[in-house]
């Protein structure tokens, strides 16, 4: 079993970086991959970024090639999403979850808000 926690969403003038955080307890991530998705309002949730357990390749996409970096730190059993250059499009609730190719685990969404 595993809990997820994200935190760092809020709000933020178009251009801006926020940077997320997921936390996993109750098992060790180093044995996930692990990924980001986002839902905006009236929308399906959609898959944002995605690591492998070792961290060694990462998977973004295409909304977010060369904005976004996903990365992991298993000592902290923590995955991280740095979001750079924000556009209003990119508001949604972002979501953190394991394995990001089948997620059988969802933490709870941060909400993250770009205005114009």
């Amino acid at each position: 079993q595993v809990q997820l926690v994200e935190s760092g969403g809020g709000l933020v003038q178009a251009g801006g970086s926020l940077r997320l955080s997921c936390v996993a307890s109750g098992r060790s991530i180093r044995t996930y991959a692990l990924g980001w998705f986002r839902q905006a309002p009236g929308k399906e949730r959609e898959f944002v970024a995605g690591i492998n357990w070792s961290g060694g390749t990462t998977y973004y996409a295409d909304f977010v090639k060369g904005r976004f970096t996903i990365s992991k730190d298993n000592a902290k059993n923590t995955v991280y999403l740095q979001m750079n250059s924000l556009k209003p499009e990119d508001t949604a609730v972002y979501y953190c979850a394991a394995p990001y190719n089948s997620p059988t685990y969802w933490g709870q969404g941060t909400q993250v808000t770009v205005s114009s």
